[in-house]
């Protein structure tokens, strides 16, 4: 019993409070996604308890916080509203279809992920480059930044002379304004003075408190959660406990071309939602010095959202403000994701009137903080120290993810630091020429030689004006790819086309069951045994990789 307590956590009080911190923190951005997605805020709530339950229970990083973000559910925006159009073509005219279609796809988007994480796709982000982690994490703070910037809006209705109805974001301004800085000032200075006199007490919900406290017994008129919620077109957060969408199966017609519908969102959906998982993974990684597994998290992610779907919610993932928020708060086990959706859950069923009266000032002041702990300032002193084309994948990333999108931001930016390795290794191919004393020319091979630098390679060699006896000895190179492979046999072929004598020389044992198996004439040029002492030891490491 021991050990399964401890697999679950090493600090019970430090996971419990943390948990109930974000699970207060969560609420409004949950609840802003879902009005993004235009969906009921209680599915997506209700999402976010089943996702982050599972994810923290069978995740491969504990600690890592789960819910319904709003990189996923930007995706859904569009396929909601034509899946609305869809419905009202049927023979017989289904409401709210584009919902129907939300969960089909967030099963199928969880089908794909569990997928990813049995072929074990998990492990390429390791291949993720440190300037595109910095860059993800700063472009990832400053959306976060913007979104709570909008709280500082209040939503107000306004009905066209032909009757449609709209809501205009209405900026803040006198006493109201001041206000909020005020309870926000007041929040982000609790967090930030509170751990500097005591750490037993957890900062950020100590100032949750303490501000919604302040506003309850001042009776301060400010915007609160209940009421960011109803401004939303919301009813509030009273729901009930998630149980299976039984009308999912009675309205959702299952054949070709719904698949054909849903299948672009739900692959979409699936690779932003790994990523910004992954990625969140790798922060708590470095942020708590220990490593989480990347293909458990991929299939645990895959299982919350099929469960989501099934029992009514949305799609969901990683969210990196709400996970910092825990690691900041000392949640370093299991427990913490359980206990945040737990209390998701409690505030749903039966302290809603409660959460319903916490000021939205107090949760952006923790979302500020959250940002200035998250934010890579040292990006900024290191901007002018790392390689330009560093620099340039860093200041890409971030502005892609705060213009467009999560996942192309990050695969743009390995993209273009692969280019970058490529070229540079490209470049590094050398050939130094000497002449033994029986006339035989040698030509030592140093550097990789792959794709990018076979043409520099082809050019270090002078076919026609060359003696009749040529060695290429590959000691200093490696050989990375098939057009390595591809290079060598053309060089020696163009050689022996002219009646030169070659020979190939320390070449590693796979390259040589390559170009035997393109070229089985070659035997006889490639040379098998072994003098230089160090190619011994090269080969001894190869076979005990192997």
């Amino acid at each position: 019993m021991k050990k399964i307590i401890h697999n679950f956590t090493q600090n019970p009080k430090n996971d419990i409070l943390s948990g109930i911190t974000v699970s207060m923190a969560m609420i409004p951005e949950v609840v802003a996604f879902a009005f993004v997605a235009q969906i009921d805020p209680l599915v997506a709530l209700s999402g976010a308890f089943i996702i982050g339950l599972i994810t923290a229970v069978f995740g491969g990083r504990p600690g890592l916080i789960s819910g319904a973000a709003g990189a996923v559910a930007v995706i859904f925006v569009s396929m909601i509203s034509e899946g609305h159009t869809k419905g009202m073509l049927f023979d017989l005219p289904i409401e709210n279809m584009g919902y129907f279609y939300l969960l089909a796809t967030v099963i199928l988007m969880g089908i794909i992920q569990i997928s990813a994480g049995i072929f074990k796709l998990g492990k390429f982000v390791r291949l993720i480059p440190h300037t595109v982690m910095m860059g993800f994490v700063n472009g990832l703070s400053i959306v976060i930044f913007m979104a709570q910037v909008r709280m500082f809006f209040h939503k107000e209705l306004e009905i066209s002379a032909e009757g449609a109805k709209r809501y205009l974001d209405i900026p803040m301004e006198g006493v109201e304004l001041y206000t909020m800085l005020g309870l926000v000032g007041l929040t982000m200075a609790i967090i930030w003075l509170l751990p500097k006199i005591t750490k037993k007490i957890p900062a950020a919900l100590t100032a949750i408190l303490v501000t919604t406290a302040i506003v309850i017994f001042g009776d301060i008129d400010v915007s609160t959660v209940g009421s960011y919620i109803i401004e939303g077109g919301g009813t509030g957060l009273k729901g009930k406990f998630p149980t299976p969408n039984i009308e999912l199966w009675q309205n959702l017609p299952i054949n070709l071309s719904t698949l054909k519908f849903i299948l672009p969102y739900a692959v979409l959906a699936a690779a932003v939602g790994l990523i910004e998982s992954l990625m969140t993974m790798n922060l708590v990684d470095e942020m708590t010095d220990t490593r989480g597994s990347g293909n458990r998290e991929c299939v645990a992610q895959g299982a919350g959202n099929i469960l989501s779907g099934l029992f009514g919610g949305t799609g969901g993932c990683g969210m990196i403000g709400q996970t910092v928020i825990n690691i900041n708060a000392g949640g370093r086990g299991r427990l913490s994701g359980i206990m945040m959706a737990l209390t998701l859950l409690t505030f749903i069923l039966f302290a809603d009137k409660y959460i319903e009266q916490v000021p939205i000032a107090a949760l952006v002041g923790v979302m500020f903080m959250m940002v200035i702990e998250t934010f890579a300032w040292s990006s900024f002193r290191i901007l002018k120290k790392i390689p330009k084309a560093d620099a340039a994948v860093l200041i890409i990333v971030s502005a892609v993810t705060v213009f467009f999108d999560l996942a192309i931001a990050v695969i743009a930016g390995v993209i273009i630091s692969a280019l970058v390795f490529a070229w540079k290794n490209a470049t590094m191919i050398r050939a130094r020429k000497r002449t033994k004393e029986d006339g035989t020319l040698v030509y030592e091979i140093w550097g990789p030689l792959f794709f990018g630098s076979v043409q520099n390679f082809n050019a270090k060699f002078d076919i026609k004006n060359d003696p009749e006896v040529i060695e290429i000895d590959f000691i200093e190179s490696t050989v990375n790819d098939h057009s390595g492979i591809e290079a060598i046999r053309n060089i020696t072929t163009k050689y022996l086309d002219l009646g030169k004598k070659v020979k190939l020389i320390h070449l590693s044992p796979e390259c040589k069951m390559l170009l035997l198996k393109a070229e089985p004439g070659l035997a006889q040029i490639i040379e098998s045994s072994i003098e230089d002492p160090r190619y011994h030891v090269v080969t001894n490491v190869m076979d005990s990789e192997v």
